[in-house]
């Protein structure tokens, strides 16, 4: 029996076909060339030219089953699935043919081959494949100037499809060296070869390894200009902003200290920016003409390591032709229909008639009428400047003709990557909607409004946002592109600050509950100065309409300490001596209660330029005061904050009954660590609807970021310049005077970063009353009985002053920080902060009339001793109102200094180590006040040499007195402070 075989050879010509099978008298054969598909008649020797086919019915037409043979990597299945025959199908050469391209351009081969064999029952088709062989290696030898990571990225960027497992493919191979030799040219490199050696692994792999040969370092040599006149070489280089060398700009000998890197494919782009240098001077008809390079030895020697400067350097020489400087006469406007107000669109371009034409800033003018247009949904705007010159007067006059396209319309906006959050919550931050023109601001703005609900990754309008316009009907279809956030957060936190001491605490939050936008929280912080435990619940929407509503229920104890707290920021004692730690106002506070809060989003007011929101909250607290030293708890004591009541009652059942009213109006691009933006906050507390204390506390802060353009120094962002600027002030009303606890103490990391936490404020004396044992010039006591020891000593009530922090009533801070990104979460910042804490109402520092009885009702002094009692003594009356003592109240403090911030992964805050020099702040020696003369003048018997005996012991006791209570105070605050924290300052 004889059998037929017809074979479908290989298209690379490469490859050797394999032999025909002859049987028979004639075989006929089909061969696949690289150009096209043709039938191509195989005869034997005997055989005519032209051959003579057999009846058709003598060979059955019907196909087999195909066999796949040669195949490693590729299963059977995949490639017989793309074939076109199927078994029991009819024989058709033109399937055939469709058979071998879909193979062929899978490009997984490097030769295919159909045969056919024809057998009594059926036609047999047999694919031959051969596949390409996989990479099993990618090495780089001799690659130093830029990391392997590096030249990963750039080939993903650059889609040049060379990985690791996919196939070999000599063209992706050329495709990588290409890339590659543009990444060493970027990085100086400008005579670098690659040379890629391919090794074999059997039985179907390749390893591939680019060898490397870097040449000399290409550095930027002399930058020179040719033709300007006008224009010095200082402004032009400067322009340039990649090849330019690398100094302190506008310096006279320290512009030019490192040269750059030389990139042949940025001189182009540079030579552009000298001509734009010139545009915005006017010089409109400007032009530079093709760059030309020099390559030369480095030559001369390395300043910094005093030895022979080595590698090449790339001279550069830009041909210029100034032309003349042309004045803007006008800015005209053609086309507009929708928007008629041709004095609107003017006021749109910053540059004003008669002055010097700017280029940037007619560009930046065009940008914005572009913007202006999106505002009303025309989109398609195209606004085309057609300059015309008045040589004799040197002016330019510009017409915009504007062709303002079609008006759209929102058809449509959809979301995509929320899995957990749900559309409603998203879309009722969009400002703009579904039926209403098209408004690019207000598009811009809602991005802004879902960055700061933290749910999702910062989302950018150019790159997150995807338009599909349908011309003809005037619709555009916005995709928001998200992604989302972890929901819930079950975090450790802790660290060391001022404010808090040592502290360590677990918190749960879900800042998406149910993905319906509600915020549940709980907290629980331990530390040595301070432990807190809430738990709270937000609302955004309630009930679907733009309202939010926020519960918290709290329990915290806080030691006010600032000894305490040096100690335990410094790992050290503070060493501070009895008299220094009785200046410092040392207390505990303990509290418990409740806030309720709510807001709403201004949608009129602001809804062109940011987020506005005015909120409500209610606190209720009962708070309990333990005082550490004497002078603490005389302020407590003293203050009439609570009418009616004085002494330690003043320390125990305080309710603090406190509604605040809030505006907040913010741009910030992102809630933590902000690249640009503005955000205003005023709050206005006001305690006395219900409660027992009565005071106001408005304050008003300012924040606002600037992204440093040009000065991206890596991928993880620009340098930012931020500054902050904090007014508060505190005081009583109905007859009381703000709490203790609610007076402004400056001073730490999140105030003045130099100096100790709430060191920072004004200084007044207290009147108390005080008890002196009458001593004998020996040192030995004098009893009141010497037959009977049991009685005790005399003791002599003596009136005094002690200074004491009392606090101020009103605070300005400013703060301004210049942070640079140096990896991914450590950020470097310089700082600048100022503060100002005192007190301008005289009247905040009045004294309780139950406790001002308290020390004016004694009798001070014991002039005379009668059986151990003391008789004669003077009653001494102190004045209602505290002092401010002078030299301590509109006292400057500066701090200047550098801080290193990481953001820890696991306690979820920022990590702070500074430096701060403060160049202002409190250095003197403060005299004391005593509360009655010294000595008595002519006629005075009020003095305090009077409230002592006339006697040994009473001359004795009467110098101890004036040496322990008259010695001036030595106030000095730090000069330098060196920290760690775990805070933010703004």
């Amino acid at each position: 029996m004889n059998s037929t075989t017809q074979a479908v050879r290989p298209r690379s010509s490469r490859i050797a076909p394999r032999s025909s099978v002859l049987s028979g008298t004639f075989l006929r054969a089909f061969a696949i060339s690289a150009g096209a598909f043709t039938l191509l008649p195989v005869l034997h020797a005997q055989v005519a030219a032209t051959p003579q086919f057999s009846a058709a019915s003598a060979t059955p037409q019907i196909l087999c089953a195909t066999q796949v043979i040669g195949n490693r990597r590729i299963p059977k299945e995949s490639i017989l699935a793309r074939l076109y025959s199927r078994q029991g199908d009819p024989f058709d050469s033109t399937i055939l043919e469709r058979d071998f391209n879909s193979l062929w351009n899978t490009g997984y081969f490097d030769d295919v081959r159909i045969e056919r064999v024809d057998t009594p029952s059926c036609i047999q088709l047999e694919v031959y494949v051969r596949e390409k062989p996989t990479i099993r290696e990618i090495n780089y030898k001799g690659l130093n100037a830029v990391s392997v990571s590096d030249v990963l990225d750039r080939f993903k960027k650059e889609k040049v499809g060379l990985t690791v497992e996919s196939q070999y493919d000599p063209t992706k191979v050329k495709r990588a060296e290409v890339v590659l030799q543009q990444m060493l040219g970027e990085h100086g490199h400008q005579f670098a070869t690659i040379r890629t050696e391919i090794k074999t692994i059997p039985p179907a792999a390749v390893a591939l390894t680019f060898n490397v040969k870097e040449g000399p370092t290409v550095k930027v040599g002399k930058i020179q200009f040719q033709g300007n006149q006008d224009v010095s070489p200082r402004v032009l280089i400067e322009s340039m902003k990649n090849l330019k060398p690398i100094g302190i700009p506008h310096s006279l000998i320290l512009e030019s200290i490192f040269p750059r890197t030389f990139d042949a494919s940025k001189l182009d782009e540079d030579a552009e920016r000298v001509r734009q240098a010139y545009r915005e001077r006017g010089y409109f008809k400007a032009t530079t003409g093709e760059p030309q390079t020099n390559v030369r030895n480095a030559g001369g020697v390395n300043p910094f390591t005093l030895r022979p400067s080595t590698g090449k350097r790339v001279d550069i020489l830009i041909p210029i032709e100034e032309g003349e400087r042309y004045k803007l006469g006008g800015i005209t406007f053609s086309g507009n229909k929708a928007l008629n107000n041709n004095k609107a669109l003017r006021a749109q371009f910053a540059n004003k008639d008669g002055e010097i034409f700017n280029a940037t800033i007619f560009s930046k003018g065009l940008d914005q009428l572009r913007k202006s247009y999106g505002e009303y949904g025309y989109i398609q705007f195209i606004g085309t400047p057609a300059p015309t010159f008045d040589e004799a007067k040197k002016l330019i006059y510009l017409n915009i003709d504007i062709d303002e396209g079609k008006q759209f319309y929102v058809s449509r906006i959809e979301f995509t990557g929320n899995t957990i959050t749900r559309d409603k919550v998203i879309r009722r931050e969009m400002l703009i909607e579904e039926g209403q023109v098209y408004n690019s601001r207000l598009l811009d703005l809602s991005l802004l409004r879902l960055n700061q609900l933290s749910y999702f990754e910062t989302l950018k309008s150019d790159q997150d946002v995807e338009t599909h316009q349908n011309v003809d009907l005037g619709t555009v279809d916005l995709l928001v592109k998200l992604r989302e956030k972890g929901k819930n957060s079950i975090g450790l936190n802790g660290g060391i600050s001022g404010q808090s001491g040592s502290f360590l605490g677990v918190q749960y939050e879900t800042n998406n509950f149910l993905g319906l936008g509600e915020t549940l929280s709980v907290n629980g912080n331990l530390g040595d100065l301070s432990r807190r435990v809430s738990i709270g619940f937000n609302e955004p929407y309630l009930k679907n309409k733009p309202i939010s509503l926020g519960v918290q229920l709290f329990a915290t104890k806080f030691d006010y300490n600032p000894a305490k707290s040096y100690a335990i920021a410094n790992g050290q004692s503070a060493n501070l001596t009895n008299a220094q730690q009785s200046l410092l106002t040392n207390y505990n506070q303990s509290s418990t209660g409740l806030t309720i809060s709510t807001s709403s989003a201004l949608r009129g007011l602001f809804r062109r330029s940011g987020v506005a929101r005015i909120g409500l909250s209610y606190s209720l607290s009962r708070s309990g005061i333990t005082t550490f030293n004497s002078n603490t708890r005389d302020v407590f004591e003293t203050l009439a904050f609570r009418s009616g009541i004085a002494g330690t009652s003043q320390l125990s059942g305080i309710i603090s009954s406190i509604v605040t009213p809030s505006f907040s109006f913010s741009t910030l691009d992102r809630g933590v660590g902000p690249h640009s933006g503005k955000d205003l906050n005023i709050a206005f507390q006001l305690a006395g609807v219900g409660g027992n204390t009565k005071y106001y506390a408005p304050t008003v802060a300012w924040r606002q970021f600037f992204p440093m353009k040009g000065l991206k120094v890596n991928r993880e962002g620009h340098n930012v310049l931020g500054y902050r600027v904090l007014f508060s002030t505190v005081g009583g009303f109905g007859g009381e005077v703000a709490p203790p606890m609610a007076r402004i103490y400056g001073g730490g990391e999140n105030d003045v970063r130099g100096f100790d936490i709430r060191s920072s404020s004004p200084y007044t004396f207290i009147p108390t009353k005080v008890s002196f044992n009458l001593t004998n010039p020996d040192g030995s006591l004098t009893p009141r009985d010497p037959s009977n020891p049991q009685l005790g000593n005399v003791s002599i009530p003596i009136p005094v002053y002690r200074l004491a922090s009392i606090g101020g009533d009103t605070s300005f801070t400013s703060n301004v920080e210049y942070r640079i990104p140096i990896v991914s979460q450590v950020t470097f910042a310089f700082f600048t902060d100022f503060g100002l804490t005192f007190n301008s109402q005289t009247g905040q520092l009045r004294q309780s009339e139950l406790g001002l009885s308290t020390i004016n009702s004694p009798l001070y002094g014991c002039p005379q001793i009668v059986n151990g009692d003391c008789f004669g003594g003077q009653k001494v009356t102190f004045p209602l109102y505290l002092k401010t003592v002078p030299g301590t109240n509109f006292v400057p403090r500066m701090s200047n200094g550098a801080e290193l911030q990481v953001i820890l992964p696991i306690v979820n805050a920022p990590f702070r180590i500074f430096y701060a020099y403060n160049p202002l702040r409190l250095y003197k020696d403060l005299p004391q006040e005593l509360a009655v003369p010294n000595t008595c003048a002519a006629g005075q018997t009020l003095c305090m040499q009077n409230f002592f005996p006339n006697t040994g012991a009473g001359l004795y006791s009467y110098q101890q007195v004036i040496q322990l209570y008259g010695a001036d105070y030595i106030l000095r605050e730090p000069r330098k402070t060196f920290r760690f924290t775990v805070a933010t300052t703004f």
